[in-house]
């Protein structure tokens, strides 16, 4: 296939012989998945070539033109330019590539959390607010969105590994190849880059245009694409009410208040998440046999929900906003005036919470 130069944009006035090209950024990030980006790359480059309306595709970074280093290898691609936001068109914005396991900063959490940190998260921000800009993600980019609280309440997938963290972060998760959220777009793992990008050109340039890049290709897309509408809100999506949960804990007879009692107070507690430490205030009490708890982060207080107390751990799931929207699993233990236990938010690393109870000063 022939290779050509792309540029930045045309400032041509669209008409019957010139008209509007289909700008499409992909977005490049320290830790992106090779494949994520390059399979989209490859297919919207090939478009330029079949369709009657001019294709520009570039490889973009928030920090502007620079030698982006992909996930695993290291191997350096070139950002030719600074992502615009609002320039219109597609805003693609890959997984990213890594470990598996453990916590450390080359895992596949810990890639997509620094990414969602950078300023990634405001002009993406941007590029949703823009009525002419369509967003798309390829595997992990769309929890990327998630973690910049992006997500609330849309329709996305992702990787199968990251429905419960896509689930955690105020999306609905739907069991897609392809979801099309009307300005959103997202693709489910890593291959799925070729057949979001064959998607879209099929949305935004025709049929006959996605055909003959497959032709081209030799690559028939495969999955099933859910269309967002207000007559197909019925549609069966993988919401967090219905994720694979572990299996419920053995009922607490309500009658041993003695395990109950020793958690109630009010705790000072630190979580350590890999995003840095954050204080929190924790406030469990007793009513009528049944415990019920609040926390508080800065200016956010938030209520317990599905709170469970077995074999000494008390268990808890909790909703925050801040630093980024997600639904935390909590479990703990005390001894004495001493509490320790762990946060977890879907495949996010499990954060580590030690406290003390806070002792009001006699009088």
């Amino acid at each position: 296939m022939q290779s050509t130069d792309v540029t930045s944009n045309d400032h041509r006035t669209p008409d019957a012989s010139h008209p509007a090209p289909l700008n499409v950024q992909i977005v490049l990030f320290d830790g992106f998945d090779l494949l994520d980006a390059i399979a989209p790359y490859e297919v919207f480059l090939a478009a330029g070539d079949i369709s009657a309306v001019p294709v520009h595709v570039e490889l973009v970074s928030v920090d502007g033109a620079r030698a982006v280093p992909c996930g695993v290898s290291g191997l350096r691609i070139p950002a030719s330019a600074a992502l615009v936001p609002r320039r219109g068109g597609i805003v693609l914005v890959p997984g990213a590539a890594g470990k598996l396991d453990g916590d450390g900063p080359d895992t596949v959490p810990q890639l997509l959390l620094r990414a969602a940190q950078t300023q990634l998260a405001s002009a993406m921000r941007e590029a949703l607010d823009d009525p002419d800009v369509v967003v798309a993600t390829v595997c992990g980019g769309s929890l990327i969105l998630g973690m910049s609280n992006l997500l609330v309440g849309r329709h996305a997938t992702t990787h199968h590994m990251g429905v419960e963290l896509l689930s955690a972060s105020g999306a609905f998760p739907v069991s897609g190849r392809v979801v099309d959220d009307g300005d959103l777009v997202t693709g489910g793992g890593v291959t799925s880059g070729l057949d979001v990008a064959l998607y879209l050109l099929e949305r935004e340039l025709g049929a006959d245009v996605a055909l003959g890049v497959e032709k081209l290709l030799e690559y028939e897309r495969r999955g099933t694409v859910w269309r967002h509408s207000p007559g197909n809100s019925s549609l069966p999506a993988l919401t967090a009410r219905e994720l694979p949960a572990a299996a419920p804990p053995p009922a607490q007879d309500p009658a041993d208040q003695s395990a109950a009692s020793r958690f109630t107070g009010a705790w000072n507690v630190e979580l350590k998440t890999p995003i840095g430490a954050l204080q929190v205030v924790l406030q469990i009490s007793l009513q009528n046999g049944t415990l019920q708890g609040w926390a508080t982060q800065g200016d956010e207080t938030v209520p317990f929900e599905n709170l469970s107390l077995q074999s000494g751990c008390l268990c808890w799931t909790q909703q925050v906003t801040k630093p980024m929207r997600l639904t935390l699993k909590f479990s703990v233990t005390v001894d004495a005036d001493a509490m320790t236990g762990t946060a977890k938010a879907g495949m996010l690393p499990a954060s580590k919470l030690a406290g003390h109870r806070i002792v009001e000063a006699n009088a």
